[in-house]
């Protein structure tokens, strides 16, 4: 009964009982709602919770296997090199010229936006010569091309 008379005068000897009034609504109202999800577990809107200590899971942990960032092989036997953080003004001709320095290149080709064909900063290129592969990626690997340092590697296939 302490608890409750103490609000109450508390709330009659206010400037503004009002203010008071809707502080306390607020207060009541998020007690309400972190007890309803502590009892009936993390809310399913984005796998988190607000109110409750209670994380959403994340995919690996439900047991579902983790996307891979793959796609196939080259049909024709070529290598493909992925090149990361290209400048978004660097064109694909560009691209094959720096690629070319070091051998054959089948073709190259820069990730766009389907909406605004714009860059995505990263791109493919083919060669068909495993040497030549190596030579240009250890070459253009942290190379600055047009104020960007290339990241290069050799691309992630699946089969």
């Amino acid at each position: 009964m302490n608890c409750i008379s103490g609000a109450l005068e508390l709330f009659k000897t206010s400037p503004c009982p009002a203010w008071t009034l809707a502080i306390a609504a607020f207060v009541a109202g998020v007690l309400v709602a972190c007890a309803l999800c502590r009892i009936f577990g993390p809310c399913r809107k984005g796998d988190s919770c607000k109110f409750g200590k209670k994380q959403g899971q994340r995919r690996q942990d439900r047991g579902e296997p983790r996307f891979e960032k793959t796609h196939p092989a080259p049909a024709d036997g070529s290598i493909e090199i992925y090149v990361g953080n290209l400048s978004y003004d660097l064109t694909e001709e560009q691209l094959r010229k720096e690629f070319e320095a070091y051998g054959k290149v089948t073709y190259a080709r820069i990730i766009t936006n389907r909406y605004n064909g714009r860059s995505k900063g990263f791109g493919f290129v083919h060669m068909p010569n495993r040497e030549e592969v190596d030579a240009a990626v250890k070459a253009l690997s942290d190379k600055e091309i047009l104020g960007r340092k290339l990241k290069c590697n050799e691309a992630k296939n699946v089969g």
